[in-house]
């Protein structure tokens, strides 16, 4: 045969190159590590080829990869490219060389038609009459991505060696505890059963010369539905995921996994630095819908790119975008519908976490708190009327995100920017509150701070809250009810009429120093004298008003469970009951923002309940939404509008928004020549208000 002459005619030569055959092969061998060969230079090209036919003439070469000369087994954890001449590459070596123009087999020297790799645009782009090539430059470039789907999806860009920890001057400032009590004062021969006390952080802002430099880098996962329903909007998708990536910084990794009736990872994860952030845009560019909606094989492929990293940035995070409902799963969508309200049935709330991945919600079936732990969260994406809210709603307050609902499309990019601005700030991790008893019978009965895991040890001595990664200026806050005794006389403290309650302390991990930091510890004091003092009667209104938001969002689910049940009177009246209540409190009485907010958001709830129709259209969605919202105390876009709650008079106020990310969707909306107004944020103060009896 052809080949047979051809070997014959090589052994004159191998003796000669032999040895240096062999020194080339150790060093290629040694540049090749982790299947990454550097690119040859335009005038070694035909050099290298030549060099790799001879050493191969005596090596197989279904067992040898010509390239870096490494083994071909299958199982090692390498994908094998097989072309059209039959012989055999790894598909990261052959990739690189077929991205300088060379599309000519190493071994026999054939011309290729069909190369591993696909462009972004047209095939033509690199064909011409019956697949013969263009003339190929050997300093241009084609763009690398999308990637052909292989075996090993982990081919992330490494991290950058220069990324180190932030100078001590230049590290961010400690978290700020908050401890009050409801009131200032309790008669000394009273004993209080559930006596509330607000308890919260404040993460430090970013400092102002390190804003865009020692930030904890990320790495994001989008996961885009690209379904034959997305046809009409996938050129607002594309701009908004243009405008994530535009707006990360060189240390900053991004991967994009697309799903229709299957998933594809479409672009590894690379860090958005020159042509990562190029290749990055050109894939998205090139996207293109049809198909069915499986959501679940999407969110798998995401998590498979976090899980298979080598090296990990410090902050990790999936965005999950749909519009329609999974198609392909169909023993899911009964159980999203039933993920609701994770209390009230937790066997299929069990049954729901194994259709998860281990990485979004743990496989602990001990109890429905061990079982939402989470390591990556997802932040969803509901798109027009037609999504599947219980879904993305299930999926996010699983694994420790937020869902939000886009109702028009054309603010999608500003949902995008608003999440964005909150994942490019985190300045905490890992933060913990514990909380610890100080006087004898004083005991920590119960703590209300929403998805937040607490944990009461020690017959109620002691207490905490994981409150996990903290944005630059983002507050929590959270209600403990303590048991209060009547004071003895016996007692040091009751002879100076005080009685120390609690003592506070925060603990997290620096995210860019990976540091651990404590705050300075904080102790809540009440008096206990005989006869109250008309100061001692003054409600703080912090307090209140956490109380207030709470008892809405608690009012608000109510609704949603009667709603789904189809007695919207019955929602309608719980929704007017809290409302009258809320009108009625002390801080609403002194013209609390907060206040106003939860009435208007109240009365925008009802509103979307009014009919079932109106409810299944994008009532549903909007609750639930608001709900994300308040379990987690981190802003999520609503409806139709970029603030929480549109419409005639509203004030444009979101209480959880920060300013990072007001920032941001402030800088979408200029692109967009939308309105660049920025929404108010609530002020929180401590004030005193005289109670009612």
């Amino acid at each position: 045969s052809a080949w047979r002459k051809l070997k014959k005619s090589l052994i004159p030569k191998i003796s000669t190159h032999r040895d240096d055959d062999r020194r080339r092969s150790s060093s290629s061998s040694s540049s090749s590590a982790n299947g990454i060969v550097s690119s040859p230079s335009p005038s070694s090209v035909s050099r290298s080829s030549s060099r790799l036919s001879y050493s191969f003439s005596f090596r197989s070469s279904k067992k040898t990869c010509a390239i870096c000369l490494g083994s071909l087994k299958k199982g090692e954890g390498q994908a094998i490219f097989t072309a059209e001449c039959s012989h055999h590459f790894h598909f990261n070596c052959i990739a690189t060389n077929v991205q300088h123009g060379n599309r000519i087999c190493p071994i026999c020297r054939s011309e290729w038609k069909d190369i591993p790799f696909q462009a972004p645009g047209s095939a033509n782009d690199f064909r011409h009459n019956n697949s013969t090539i263009l003339g190929f430059r050997h300093n241009w470039h084609p763009p690398s991505l999308p990637v052909l789907e292989t075996d090993q999806i982990s081919l992330e860009e490494p991290l950058s060696a220069t990324h180190v920890a932030p100078a001590p001057s230049t590290r961010s400032q400690p978290i700020t505890i908050k401890a009050l009590p409801e009131f200032p004062a309790v008669l000394a021969s009273d004993a209080v059963s559930k006596f509330p006390v607000l308890v919260g952080v404040s993460a430090p802002p970013f400092h102002v010369d390190v804003r865009h430099f020692n930030r904890a880098p990320i790495d994001l996962v989008a996961v885009l539905d690209v379904s034959g329903s997305m046809a009409g909007k996938l050129s607002l998708l594309k701009r908004a995921v243009c405008f994530i990536i535009q707006n990360l910084g060189p240390l900053d990794r991004v991967s994009i996994v697309t799903f229709s009736s299957s998933a594809r990872r479409i672009f590894p994860l690379r860090r958005m630095r020159g042509s990562g952030q190029d290749d990055a845009i050109s894939a998205v560019n090139a996207l293109s819908s049809g198909g069915g909606t499986n959501i679940a094989e999407g969110l798998k492929k995401g998590v498979r790119v976090l899980e298979e990293r080598r090296e990990q940035n410090p902050i990790a995070s999936i965005m999950l975008l749909s519009d329609g409902h999974d198609t392909l799963n169909d023993d899911t969508r009964s159980l999203y519908r039933n993920v609701q309200n994770l209390t009230s049935n937790p066997n299929y709330s069990l049954q729901y976490l194994y259709l998860l991945p281990a990485s979004i919600c743990s496989r602990n079936t001990a109890s429905g708190n061990e079982a939402r732990r989470l390591s990556i969260p997802v932040h969803t994406f509901g798109f027009g009327s037609e999504h599947d809210s219980n879904a993305m709603h299930a999926i996010s307050d699983l694994s420790g995100g937020t869902y939000s609902f886009i109702e028009t499309v054309d603010n999608l990019q500003d949902a995008f920017a608003r999440c964005i601005g909150g994942l490019l700030s985190v300045v905490a991790q890992d933060v913990r509150l514990t909380i610890q008893s100080l006087s004898r019978g004083v005991q920590i009965g119960s703590i209300h701070s929403g998805r937040y895991k607490n944990e009461i040890f020690n017959l109620g001595q002691k207490a905490t809250i994981d409150v996990g990664s903290l944005y630059a200026d983002e507050e929590k806050e959270f209600l403990v009810y303590v048991s209060i005794p009547a004071s003895s006389r016996g007692e040091g403290e009751a002879k100076l009429d005080h009685m120390s309650l609690l003592e506070v302390l925060c603990s997290n991990k620096d995210s860019t120093s990976s540091e651990i930091v404590e705050s300075r510890r904080e102790r809540v004091v009440i008096r206990r004298p005989k006869v109250l003092s008309p100061t001692d009667k003054m409600v703080c209104l912090e307090v209140d008003r956490q109380k207030n938001r709470l008892a809405v969002a608690d009012a608000i689910a109510t609704a949603q469970r009667m709603a789904e049940l189809g007695i919207l009177d019955h929602a309608q009246a719980v929704l007017s009951e809290k409302k009258t209540t809320l009108l009625s409190s002390v801080s609403a009485q002194a013209g609390d923002d907060l206040c106003k907010w939860l009435e208007k958001e109240l009365t925008e709830t009802a509103q979307r309940m009014a009919t079932l129709q109106l409810y299944e259209q994008s009532g549903r969605a909007y609750v639930l939404s608001g709900l994300s919202s308040h379990s987690w105390q981190r802003a999520t876009t609503r409806g139709h509008s970029t603030t929480i709650l549109p419409g005639e008079g509203a004030s444009g106020i979101n209480s959880y928004e920060t300013p990072s990310m007001i920032s941001m969707v402030s800088k979408s909306q200029c692109l967009n020549g939308g309105p660049s107004q920025q929404p108010q944020m609530v002020t929180k103060s401590c004030s005193l208000t005289p109670r009612h009896k």
